[in-house]
């Protein structure tokens, strides 16, 4: 072989192996566009911001696990007040002094 037809293959070499880092960077790229990298950058740039999301988001978290846990007890003491119309012999009156015990709570008074 000649030295222009080596030149010339090492040239197509070169182009294919410059084609494949091409396509690379883009699914990098596209990759950190999927991530959001840009934007979690500027956030972290922007520390007042970053405080008040994390407040926010500290504030809907309590919200919802105090309504959670409401709603979770409330259905508890409907189950117990219901077991307890059954008149089971011994859980029966078990669940008659928890269901007193809540009442005497809700309404303020000590047990």
């Amino acid at each position: 072989m000649s030295r222009v037809q080596n030149d010339e293959q090492e040239l197509n070499q070169l182009e294919k192996i410059l084609e494949k880092m091409h396509l690379q960077i883009d699914a990098i790229a596209q990759s950190m566009e999927q991530a959001r990298i840009a934007e979690y950058t500027e956030l972290l740039l922007k520390p007042w911001r970053l405080i008040w999301l994390n407040v926010l988001s500290g504030i809907a978290k309590g919200v919802g696990i105090a309504i959670g846990f409401s709603v979770f007890a409330a259905t508890i003491v409907y189950i117990l007040q219901w077991l307890n119309l059954l008149n089971l012999p011994i859980v029966g009156d078990y669940i008659a002094d928890l269901v007193r015990v809540v009442q005497r709570q809700l309404e303020g008074k000590t047990y």
